[in-house]
């Protein structure tokens, strides 16, 4: 008696080896963004160390490894300034967010903003300035912007939900949003090129008061048939 033979898929076997070698890219890959940011994080440490203006032979050599080690994770120096760029903007958020939600009344979250700002800028000058002021790097990305980017949606959503609840037109907000957040970063930049002329507590009251007067404003436009329009023409007349 004949025994039945088992029937074979032929694609089953080149599943598999897919399967396999997917699996392998994917653990692969995996492992590359944990040395990347292993190597980020070491990079980071050796601008604090060295300066604004540390060559790629001394961060690969604070980070263990060679020139073409590290190369091999970034393609050029411009690479690893987005990479330190982007780390260093995470951080700032990862500052700022719990401080403002830590505050109700809507000046202290102003105030608290900027001096989260101030304060992280002053602490970490060699990274800051790696970061902001680097003009021979090919920027094919601007990390600066992106960040300016987040901040300012996320305080536009805070002046946007304001306005509103005062039943005024919230297009104002992101113009607004990004006038606060330009602001604060010129004048921080002024500060720090300065060499901080005054002390940070003064910079972030000056600053506060002056964005406050604006920001208010809006309780104003509140009480004013017409809204925001209408409070143009009542502020000339004052």
């Amino acid at each position: 008696m004949n025994s039945a033979t088992p029937s074979v898929n032929p694609g089953s076997s080149g599943s598999s080896a897919a399967n396999r070698s997917d699996g392998r890219r994917g653990r692969w890959d995996d492992h590359r963004e944990q040395r990347r940011a292993e190597l980020t994080t070491a990079a980071i440490e050796a601008i604090r160390l060295h300066g604004p203006d540390v060559g790629m032979g001394a961060i690969a050599a604070h980070a263990g490894v060679s020139k073409p080690v590290l190369y091999r994770y970034f393609a050029d120096k411009s690479a690893l300034w987005l990479a330190v760029g982007q780390q260093a903007g995470a951080t700032l958020l990862e500052a700022m967010v719990p401080a403002v939600a830590a505050v109700r009344e809507e000046r202290a979250v102003v105030a608290a903003a900027i001096d989260v700002y101030l304060a992280h800028i002053e602490a970490d000058l060699n990274l800051y300035r790696f970061v902001v002021h680097q003009p021979d790097i090919a920027r094919h990305r601007d990390v600066v912007a992106d960040v300016v980017d987040t901040v300012a949606s996320g305080l536009a959503r805070i002046f946007g939900d304001r306005l509103r609840a005062r039943g005024l037109d919230s297009g104002a907000a992101l113009p607004w949003a990004y006038g606060v957040v330009g602001y604060v970063q010129s004048v921080g930049d002024w500060w720090l090129r300065q060499q901080q002329p005054i002390s940070r507590e003064a910079l972030g009251d000056y600053l506060t008061t002056f964005l406050w007067s604006g920001i208010a404003g809006m309780r104003r436009a509140a009480d004013i048939p017409g809204g925001l329009a209408a409070h143009e023409g009542w502020a000339r007349d004052q």
